[in-house]
């Protein structure tokens, strides 16, 4: 097709490429073309199917073009045919009595059930995070009056943004990716929901910042306000990501071109670095207050009593062992983006398999940590236990164990010879 210098850039990708299609068939390199068909003999006109543009074809033959690149799952290095019948007419599908052209040849079989597989992976993944997020949640809201503190406040935080990232996450898979015609529509609504899905991607790492950024305060600085501190991490927490996702919604919406704003978003573009920064400033940033921490932890734990402080506590501890673990790991599928293997390379689905792991188990992981093996919680949980298994009951007989008491007697009479007093 002939590049057209009268299309609007901004128009959708398909109706630009419609209206290039209908100036090409016109153009006249494509009479010309046409006059080398055999006039006398039947053939079919050039015509649009929706999707790719089909020139004059002889009748009898088919004609071939590469598969569009805007339809998700398709192989852009395979190509597309229509036939046109001996009569001059395009082929009908006997199912629709419709013009139909052959796209089947574009979907590559094998890459399309891995691509299904790793797809499963992403759901099977994101909902049993979210359902371990879910009962995090209400374990900590359930004894919410004697876990009262500020950790315990920042691992909701960040228990909420896990559970509404990875509910996007679902809804994203079934609602958009599974639809094909949801996605070459691109509507406002499938956008939207790109947009609100990275902004909670975006918050959980903030607020794993915002845990290390705690756990460094408290150990390190003697004399903070942890309440004024809980409320500054809130509004950090919260806040510098809706910052971040309106630049890069703005950026991508009206500096972006056709092939950034089709699709809903869902390919990759050069404004997506908007977002992978400030992922890869907050895991630097934790890995360095978490190393000052364990220097601090280990200055602490040597010095003598009285030289340095109190030692941390055992829940702080528990804390940062915790979060110590859950950086690496949350930070891991960005730690080896420059590592990515290119498309169809040898190592492509085994760095795609362990990116869907990785990537949808992290909400397991952090309701497992900060939660699930939180000692105040486990404390908590069996107290709760017991008094459930021991409570008395109203109509039950209660034995009444007397301990013995030694009595003594003070006589107050004079003291007979020969006795002697106690």
């Amino acid at each position: 097709m002939l590049p057209s210098s009268t299309t609007d850039p901004t128009l959708d990708l398909i109706e630009q490429r419609r209206i290039e299609c209908n100036e090409s068939l016109f153009s006249p390199e494509t009479v010309g073309s046409l006059n080398k068909l055999n006039r006398s003999a039947p053939y079919c006109k050039g015509t649009w199917d929706g999707w790719l543009c089909w020139p004059d074809t002889q009748g009898g033959q088919y004609s071939f073009a590469k598969c569009p690149d805007f339809i998700a799952g398709f192989d852009v290095n395979r190509f597309a045919h229509k036939y046109c019948e001996p009569d001059g007419e395009w082929f009908k599908h006997p199912s629709t009595n419709k013009t139909w052209s052959n796209y089947t040849t574009c979907v590559n079989v094998d890459e399309f059930e891995w691509r299904r597989q790793v797809t499963l992976i992403y759901e099977i993944g994101y909902s049993i995070s979210l359902i371990a997020l879910l009962l995090s949640l209400a374990i900590l809201f359930y004894f919410r009056s004697s876990l009262k503190c500020a950790r315990i406040t920042l691992h909701i935080n960040l228990f909420v943004s896990f559970a509404a990232n990875n509910s996007l996450w679902l809804i994203w898979y079934t609602a958009v990716l599974n639809d094909t015609e949801v996605l070459s529509h691109n509507g406002p609504f499938c956008r939207l929901l790109h947009i609100i899905l990275h902004y909670f991607l975006l918050t959980n790492y903030s607020w794993m910042l915002c845990e290390g950024f705690y756990l460094h305060t408290v150990l390190v600085s003697a004399f903070i306000s942890e309440k004024k501190l809980v409320k500054w991490l809130i509004v950090t927490g919260w806040a510098m990501p809706a910052v971040m996702i309106n630049i890069y919604a703005i950026l991508r919406h009206f500096c972006g071109n056709v092939e950034d704003t089709i699709q809903c978003w869902m390919d990759e573009s050069a404004y997506t670095n908007v977002l992978v920064a400030p992922v890869c400033i907050s895991m630097l940033l934790n890995l360095l207050f978490l190393c000052n921490i364990v220097r601090v932890v280990l200055l602490k734990l040597k010095a003598p009593a009285g030289n340095s402080g109190a030692p941390p506590s055992r829940t702080i501890l528990q804390a940062f062992r915790a979060t110590l673990l859950l950086v690496p790991l949350l930070g891991l599928q960005y730690m080896l983006t420059p590592f990515r293997p290119p498309p169809g390379s040898a190592y492509e689905r085994t760095y795609e398999t362990m990116s869907a792991f990785t990537a949808s188990f992290q909400g397991l992981c952090v309701a497992t940590l900060f939660c699930f093996l939180n000692g105040e919680v486990l404390a908590q949980i069996k107290r709760r236990w017991g008094n459930v298994l021991f409570r008395p009951r109203a109509n039950s007989y209660t034995a009444t164990q007397v301990s013995p008491v030694r009595l003594q007697f003070v006589r107050y009479s004079p003291q007979k010879p020969g006795e002697v007093k106690v």
